[in-house]
């Protein structure tokens, strides 16, 4: 499919025409979830985003043709401190919530990406990157630690756009007596004898956080791919030391050529924070809890790809219940697929224009009244719905509403002879009270069940 992606490059804050390195391999790293627990609502946006960047690509360049990789993160002092609370072993943990993770974020649509690499199994090639930036003096032993000199590599802050003074009065720098520069950051530092550890030149310890990344994205994607992403709470410092110990590290490469970096959440307008009540894991969601029914995992996504990804995503009750009534319209319409079925080309335009997922559902209604069912119903498939197809919640409860419909047909048949609409007017006000959307042409009547439909209020008609 021959289509101009543009995509705002957080590196030149432009809006460019993507152009991959190797239109055979378009390479795509995100980082992904740190193994300590449950994700929460926000793990799940660039999860859904990057899910969407995915299928755009597949759909524009074939699968075959796409390799995305997100890593799991199970090396880490959060990961530590939650085995020693708990009692159970790190590997323990990390195989349990891992699986979580992979569960939730299928519920909500996300494919499963080309490689989902696990950081303790890249530690070899972690510590011959630390090995070669020490070579290049790129990085320095220091008290049982390797640090990275961040002065070493001039173009340091390109990313966020921040000179180094500014980052140091802005950030949370560790400070230790070993370092030579306050933002200097570690890429391998020493392990307690009850801590996981791996021996190396410099004793027996574990990774930074950074290095994981570098070495993971060279080993499966090369010295430069084509695009990085993650939410922009990782532009500074993660993406930035990502950038530095890579392009000093492999020099010959240009790292990521596009950086995309999506907004952060909010709930009900707020932030989300454990203090203000409002924090909830996408398991809690699915689940439903405090008295609360769960929200499926179709409903979620629709409304994460309701707002821009690089707008903040207000989470709200209310978007919740709009987005279910709609896909349950839209459910409602689509009828057996067709193998010539291809996505609305209006919605891919809006795609393939930065993501633009607001509008390709704004598209998506134009196609639902013009009841043009094969292009919705591929077009909801390049946006990550019907995966599984029509999911058991959109289908209502086992009522058919064609009586009614030929009912209220033939009253609104009589109506418009006698002038008396009093019948029509109570029957549309019962139904819509039922949960039912009632649709009324020169063609016939058509009922469908919407978000809230309740069989048990129609007894009366």
């Amino acid at each position: 499919m021959d289509v101009p992606i543009w995509l705002t490059n957080s590196r030149t804050r432009k809006k460019e025409l993507f152009e991959p390195i190797d239109p055979d391999n378009v390479r795509i790293y995100v980082c992904g979830p740190t193994v300590y627990d449950r994700a929460h609502l926000g793990n799940a946006r660039p999860a859904i985003v990057f899910d969407v960047l995915f299928r755009l690509m597949r759909q524009v360049y074939g699968p075959e043709h796409v390799t995305y990789v997100r890593n799991f993160t199970d090396v880490d002092d959060k990961i530590n401190a939650r085995a020693q609370a708990s009692g159970r072993s790190i590997g323990e943990i990390t195989a349990e919530t891992t699986q979580w993770y992979l569960d939730d974020m299928a519920a909500v649509g996300v494919m499963e990406p080309t490689h989902m690499p696990r950081a303790t199994e890249f530690i070899d090639q972690m510590i011959a990157m630390i090995a070669d930036l020490i070579e290049k003096g790129h990085a320095y032993e220091a008290e049982g630690h390797v640090l990275f000199a961040v002065e070493s590599y001039k173009a340091y802050g390109g990313l966020s756009g921040r000179s180094v003074d500014d980052m140091i009065a802005g950030a949370r720098v560790e400070v230790a007596p070993y370092k030579r520069n306050p933002m200097d950051f570690v890429l391998w530092k020493p392990s307690e004898p009850e801590l996981p550890g791996w021996e190396s030149p410099w004793g027996r310890g574990r990774p930074g956080w950074h290095i994981e990344c570098s070495a993971m994205s060279y080993e499966l994607l090369g010295a430069s791919f084509d695009i990085h992403g993650g939410g922009n709470d990782l532009m500074f410092p993660h993406h930035e030391n990502e950038i530095a110990q890579s392009c000093c590290a492999h020099p010959e490469g240009g790292f990521a050529k596009v950086w995309l970096h999506n907004e952060m959440l909010q709930v009900e307008g707020k932030k989300m924070s454990k203090s203000l009540g409002n924090f909830f894991t996408v398991h809690d969601l699915l689940e439903g809890r405090d008295g609360q029914a769960g929200v499926p995992g179709e409903v979620i996504r629709f409304v994460m790809l309701s707002t821009h990804y690089r707008k903040p995503m207000d989470w709200t009750a209310e978007k919740a219940s709009q987005a279910e009534a709609t896909l349950k319209k839209w459910y409602a319409q689509i009828t057996e697929a067709l193998d010539n079925e291809v996505p609305y080309v209006g919605v891919v335009n809006a795609l393939a224009d930065d993501l633009n997922t607001a509008k390709a559902i704004a598209e998506m209604h134009q196609l639902s009244l013009a009841g043009d069912t094969p292009s919705l119903r591929a077009s909801l498939k390049l946006l990550g719905f019907l995966d599984h197809g029509i999911p058991d919640w959109a289908r209502g409860p086992d009522f058919d509403l064609s009586e009614l419909a030929d009912k209220l047909a033939a009253v609104r048949g009589a109506a418009m002879e006698s002038k008396d609409f009093s019948e029509v007017d109570r029957m549309k006000a019962a139904l819509l009270e039922a949960g039912v959307e009632v649709r009324m042409s020169k063609a016939g009547v058509e009922l469908l069940p919407g978000a809230g439909f309740d069989a048990a209020k129609l007894e009366g008609l």
